[in-house]
């Protein structure tokens, strides 16, 4: 067993865990924050993608431990009160169907804003399907979740 803490969505936490617990397990779990789904367990689908120091992590494929002294945020602490712009253009360009796939696309989309925001590099359509290579979704064609994320960057952007 290994003592862990980190904060989760603003909020410090503390457990004994096994030194195998995935963090995805974890979040799952042990906090009971289900948003972060589990869907292949190998990282290649993306569905359990949350933010570790500000970065999108596959937390299917990290471990518990190795966040130790982290700060997570989850699709449910990506809000603050009202819905994140990613958030409110995903559901304004109707860019979920089941919805599985998600909470990992809105996470990888949210920190690829980010991430095209601070190097300056225009967030084309190829660009955000190239980035989506490793987040599947089995029901859409993409093209709503693409015409979402360009959506949620120009809000972000001008937030």
């Amino acid at each position: 067993m290994t003592e862990i803490s980190m904060v989760v969505n603003g909020k410090s936490v503390k457990a004994d865990v096994a030194d195998n617990t995935l963090l995805v397990d974890y979040i799952r779990e042990s906090l009971r924050l289900t948003g972060t789904h589990v869907g292949c367990d190998t990282s290649q689908c993306g569905a359990c993608v949350v933010h570790v120091d500000g970065k999108a992590v596959k937390s299917c494929t990290m471990l518990a431990a190795s966040a130790q002294g982290s700060d997570v945020t989850t699709i449910e602490g990506l809000a603050n009160g009202d819905l994140h712009p990613m958030q409110a253009a995903f559901k304004e360009n109707h860019g979920l169907q089941c919805g599985f796939c998600t909470p990992g696309m809105i996470m990888s989309a949210t920190d690829m804003v980010a991430r095209y925001n601070a190097s300056g590099k225009e967030l084309t359509e190829e660009a955000i399907r190239d980035e989506l290579e490793g987040n599947i979704c089995r029901c859409t064609g993409y093209h709503n979740i693409v015409k979402a994320i360009a959506d949620g960057a120009s809000k972000m952007t001008n937030a």
